[in-house]
């Protein structure tokens, strides 16, 4: 009977263990299902949210192209500019969106940005000039084919013959493509978007997504001969006190600035430097050695950092803000010419701060853009442009700085160090020329250092 009883018991435990695993594994399914259900229900409604931003870009941009009143004409803009951003923001929703969908993306930042340039330059005698009009119908053309397009994908979703995909699911397929050298969109249902991609106009305009700025050259390499390989070896070891022998060609670039990239084992680290092709000048340099203790003050460490340009050439260069970061502090530099600081000519220098050692560099702005400057007398002095300081900010410093625009232009301008009721910091830059408010900048100051937003 006693043993009877075991094997009622045994069979009793193992018949409830089978229950609650089944019951785990009904619950772990009916998780799954769940789950599956809130990442197909998020994607859709990324989709959606894409789907509608489009059509309303699409709308704003028409209707901007019929405005003829300057207040109407930069209220449509700005909406536009708004459309274009909540569907870049839906696109970064989808699982590898931007990615997929490249051209799509591309086309969001630049109709958002120019529509919001032709507001800023939107004034009261005038709306826009008759090419930038006809700029915004290319736009607002290529927005109604492009919502056309998604919203037929959309009625595909809606309707069951597009599955959503999921982040594992769309890695998976970009992977397989990638390993038989397909397109990357194959298989995906993006590539109907991106395989018909609306004609989208040039646009030439003061915004970082002119056409002309593809063609710009850098101002410091103008009529300096090419380099070879072997030259621009020899600069990487001479800019960082190294043998040229040991450094190794890593890398072949092209773009607006070509240049030869070299790489040498140094103090337990990588050291890479990037030589440009045209004039052999040092582009950037970045070492991966490890940093210990710091030993050096901060005003030890741009000391450095100043006179390191210095012996390199870059003269009359003065340190505007420094951000620190893995014993590293990065200083940036810009040239002073006449008594302006000139921004768009920035250089960075990051100095370790266990021995001072320089561990990065940078010149790309200096290289594109510094040069001998004609810089006129300010049509208004700093005085007279006091007064569009707001009045709860109390202005501390004041200095001319030439700053960039959105574009490869360049503005004079008085800046204005002034510090808010929160004791926060704030850079306040006036159109030398006008008088009138030209950028406002906002210093994020911790025991880090200083980032400008």
């Amino acid at each position: 009977m006693e043993k009877r009883n075991m094997q009622v018991l045994a069979v009793s435990f193992t018949a409830a263990a089978f229950a609650v695993s089944v019951g785990f594994g009904v619950q772990g399914h009916a998780r799954a299902e769940d789950y599956r259900r809130q990442l197909d229900n998020g994607y859709r409604q990324a989709f959606t949210e894409l789907t509608t931003a489009a059509g309303e870009l699409d709308a704003a941009l028409e209707k901007v192209t019929y405005a003829t009143t300057p207040d109407l004409f930069s209220a449509l803009c700005a909406q536009a500019y708004a459309k274009a951003l909540a569907a870049q923001s839906a696109l970064g929703e989808l699982p590898y969106g931007n990615v997929e969908l490249e051209q799509t993306a591309a086309f969001f930042a630049k109709a958002g940005d120019y529509a919001m340039a032709m507001a800023r330059e939107s004034s009261g005698e005038s709306v826009c000039t008759d090419e930038d009009r006809e700029s915004l119908r290319g736009l607002a053309a290529a927005a109604k084919e492009l919502s056309g397009t998604l919203q037929q994908l959309q009625l595909q979703l809606d309707g069951g013959a597009l599955p959503p995909e999921d982040a594992a699911a769309a890695e998976a397929r970009l992977a397989a493509a990638a390993e038989d050298g397909g397109q990357i969109l194959g298989g995906s249902a993006f590539q109907t978007v991106e395989a018909d991609f609306p004609e989208v106009p040039t646009l030439i305009y003061d915004g970082p997504f002119s056409e002309h700025l593809s063609s710009r050259s850098p101002r410091m390499l103008e009529g300096l001969p090419q380099v070879t390989e072997a030259e621009a070896r020899r600069a990487a070891a001479a800019f960082t006190s190294l043998r040229a022998d040991i450094f190794t060609l890593v890398s072949d670039g092209g773009g607006a600035l070509p240049a030869w990239g070299f790489s040498a084992l140094v103090d337990g680290g990588e050291r890479y430097v990037e030589i440009t092709k045209q004039g052999g000048q040092v582009l950037q340099m970045l070492s991966s050695r490890p940093v210990g203790e710091a030993a050096l003050s901060r005003k030890e460490a741009v000391e450095g950092a100043a006179a390191f340009l210095e012996e390199h050439g870059y003269r009359d260069m003065a340190p505007s803000y420094f951000l620190e970061g893995d014993g590293i502090l990065t200083v940036h530099f810009a040239p002073v010419q006449d008594g302006v600081y000139c921004y768009p000519d920035l250089v960075k220098v990051g100095v370790a701060l266990d021995n001072g050692d320089v561990l990065s560099f940078e010149a790309h702005g200096y290289l594109m853009n510094h040069g001998a400057r004609e810089l006129s007398a300010p049509a208004v002095t700093g005085d007279q442009t006091m007064a569009e300081v707001d009045g709860s900010l109390t202005v501390l410093s004041r200095q001319l700085a030439l700053i960039p625009t959105g574009g490869a232009y360049e503005v004079l301008c008085h800046e204005f160090k002034c510090q808010n009721t929160d004791g926060g910091h704030v850079l306040v830059y006036v159109n030398a020329a006008d008088g009138q408010q030209e950028r406002i900048l906002l210093l994020l100051e911790d025991e880090r250092g200083t980032l400008v937003i």
